[in-house]
């Protein structure tokens, strides 16, 4: 029995043309990825099965090469989550009808602009040796040391405690010498919860393409003055995903 096939959307961009934007293997299949449109406003779409999609390396994969495949010739793209199909060509026009107030609006806040991401990631080494000097951990780590663990249990609390402020300190220090120095040169700009304990920043901005190479060389700068102590992994162009929320809307309105 043949899958029911539906209307899978990627991204939305502002165009009255329809546009073709070659195909793509989804779902072991070679699909065509087409426009669907309300007024100015167009739905990147492919057809595809109509079923609940996990996201998986490999599908998120395809639905983030379809919109960098988008953002090389459209100057204002609003990306949608991962996963969303709908029945029909209609209910989709339908979608797009609902979500055209806010597609309006957004459509010059992110023309001509990209997200970049940027993650510092303190070295081992490094950070080791700043807990070694900071006099205060240093003793009351001794002092854990000597106790047993009943004996010690609030005195191991106390350490956790002081080993937090300390890299809490460590992140306001990139967030002053790195952070900043970047949010100038952007747009918009968010500093993001970090993952793991070496994470010191997790930073996205968006910048307008034009100042992208201006951006770069701070980054290249920033990275010589901090390289011995610090990994940049720096990312993109992606669409404006840490700055647009379209996924509540999609919800909202289906």
């Amino acid at each position: 029995m043949a899958e029911e096939l539906g209307i899978y959307v990627f991204c939305c961009i502002q165009t009255n043309e329809e546009k073709n934007f070659g195909t793509i293997e989804f779902e072991g299949e070679e699909r065509s990825i087409f426009t669907i449109h309300y007024k100015d406003a167009a739905m990147v779409a492919t057809e595809a099965p109509v079923k609940i999609y996990t996201p998986k390396k490999d599908h998120l994969m395809t639905h983030q090469n379809v919109i960098s495949r988008v953002m090389e010739s459209e100057p204002s793209v609003v990306p949608i989550s991962f996963g969303n199909v709908f029945q029909t060509r209609e209910d989709t026009e339908v979608l797009l009808e609902n979500l055209y107030p806010q597609l309006a609006r957004l459509f010059p806040e992110v023309e001509n602009k990209i997200e970049i991401g940027l993650k510092v990631v303190g070295k081992k080494e490094w950070l080791e040796n700043e807990v070694n000097k900071n006099n205060k951990v240093m003793k009351q780590k001794e002092t854990v040391s000597r106790k047993s663990e009943d004996a010690g249990y609030f005195d191991r609390i106390k350490l956790g405690e002081m080993a937090q402020d300390f890299f809490n300190n460590l992140k306001a220090e990139i967030e002053k010498d790195i952070h900043t120095p970047l949010v100038r040169l952007s747009e918009s700009s968010k500093s993001n919860d970090t993952v793991g304990e070496k994470m010191l920043l997790n930073g996205a901005y968006l910048i307008d393409r034009d100042n992208e190479q201006a951006f770069d060389e701070k980054v290249n700068e920033l990275h010589e003055r901090w390289k011995d102590r610090v990994e940049f992994k720096y990312t993109g162009p992606w669409p404006a995903y840490n700055f647009i929320n379209i996924k509540l809307k999609v919800e909202e309105t289906t």
